[in-house]
């Protein structure tokens, strides 16, 4: 029996593949949910978008705090510019005792008197950003407290949190009025308390605003774009379930229905090119993706047991530094798979057009052995997509092997592309009437 992972394996070429990442690529899957406010936020969401989990009661947990967040039309109610002269202020260390640092400010003062210097305008400004986010973070919490919808959880993280705050001395500083004028024993007194005393309680507040920061936003990504929140199962259910599937990044995409489990845990996907075959196995990874790491995907609904790594090969082109041709290049990839998967791995693996780089005999003999290698390991998600059709035909022995494909509809001679998927083998065969359409021959004086 294979030892259960304890990360997500997934890699660059697979990320490549399904744009899932870049912070500042407005294709990206990352763009779409890069609404937070906060520094910490967007440091959070980058971890969160890194880092997929392999447990379904964490993740289910994520996904119960991002909907409750969703649904309670909330709004950050912090200051970004507040929040970024506070994280500065606390990353500061205090002098030593609090002789010490009383010291210090005694000195930053007079040096604002003497020489203008500006250090004891930022202490004073990062002391009053701070108390200002406490206060606001105090209010917040009073106002979590009391709705009734929250996870068991999450209402235990609002309790510690509350916790921290009835201390006496933070409770006395976020009483402090930072408006009015404060002696520099006192602002000597608040800012030793902060870094040192409440050093760890300060660390912890600010952790829980980047929480709140990227749940309001991601909740809010989810309303605005109709996503759902997916459920997901132990690994051992071997399961994948989900309506209206669809690319989140494709506004106005069509939405496909997809079961796979133990016995159909294979999809041999045919159509023509330009039939959506790319885009559809594209949607089904980046949502699985999304899926693991707790985020809202793009379905009416979706069930999922819990997957150990992705592994694509959807755009497979020349290694020039490598020197490898592209059909080197696509043997190398599949060689990489069975290599994954042979370590007992419960994976999601998408192919598309294997072996394009080779004659079409090539083609359908490669194709055909690898899907009937790929099917035998009933733990993992195999998804192929050919236009060799022949393929399929030699497969239909196989039991678990489901075949689905992409219809292309004619009106007259101009073909139309519904990216409905439909259960069978397809048996459009439109190649030669496009190359018409376009009049190719034409231009070469065939026609």
């Amino acid at each position: 029996m294979a030892k259960k992972a304890t990360n997500f394996s997934i890699d660059k070429q697979s990320l490549d593949e399904l744009n899932l990442l870049g912070k500042f690529s407005p294709g990206s899957i990352y763009f779409i949910f890069r609404q937070v406010k906060s520094s910490g936020g967007e440091r959070l969401l980058g971890e969160m978008f890194n880092t997929p989990l392999v447990d379904e009661t964490v993740i289910n947990e994520r996904t119960a705090l991002f909907n409750f967040f969703g649904e309670s039309d909330l709004n950050f109610p912090f200051d970004p510019e507040q929040l970024s002269i506070m994280n500065d202020y606390v990353d500061g260390a205090a002098t030593g005792s609090q002789f010490g640092n009383y010291a210090s400010v005694l000195f930053k003062l007079l040096a604002s008197r003497i020489a203008r210097d500006v250090q004891y305008k930022q202490l004073i400004q990062g002391l009053q950003a701070t108390i200002g986010v406490l206060k606001k973070c105090y209010v917040l919490l009073m106002d979590l407290d009391g709705k009734d919808n929250m996870s068991a959880s999450y209402r235990q993280k609002v309790g510690h949190l509350k916790q921290i705050f009835s201390n006496r001395k933070l409770a006395q500083l976020i009483e402090v009025d930072i408006y009015k004028s404060i002696s520099p024993q006192a602002i000597a007194s608040f800012d030793y308390l902060i870094k040192s005393a409440l050093r760890e309680s300060v660390s912890t507040i600010l952790h829980f605003i980047s929480e709140i920061d990227i749940s309001i936003a991601v909740g809010k990504v989810a309303k605005t774009k109709g996503f759902t929140y997916a459920v997901a199962q132990p690994r051992e259910q071997n399961m994948f379930k989900a309506a209206e599937l669809r690319h989140p990044a494709i506004d106005g995409a069509v939405g496909n229905n997809i079961e796979m489990k133990d016995g159909s845990n294979v999809i041999f996907l045919t159509g023509a090119n330009m039939a959506g075959k790319s885009t559809w196995m594209k949607s089904i990874g980046i949502n699985m993706y999304l899926a693991h790491i707790g985020f809202p995907v793009a379905a009416q609904s979706m069930e999922f047991s819990i997957r150990e790594g992705i592994y694509s090969s959807i755009n497979v082109g020349d290694n020039i530094g490598l020197g490898y041709s592209h059909f080197y290049a696509e043997v190398v990839r599949v060689k990489h798979a069975a290599e994954a998967t042979a370590t007992g791995k419960r994976l999601l693996l998408m192919f598309d057009e294997l072996f394009k780089g080779t004659n079409v005999k090539d083609a359908y003999d490669g194709t055909l052995a690898v899907t009937e290698g790929f099917s035998e390991y009933n733990n993992c998600l195999f998804i192929v997509s050919t236009h060799i059709i022949e393929v399929g035909e030699a497969l239909k022995k196989h039991s678990n092997i489901q075949f689905r494909y992409m219809p292309t509809l004619m009106e007259g001679a101009v073909p139309l592309y519904t990216y409905q998927l439909q259960q069978g083998i397809t048996e459009d065969r439109q190649g030669m009437m496009i190359i018409r359409n376009e009049k190719i021959l034409s231009l070469m004086g065939i026609e």
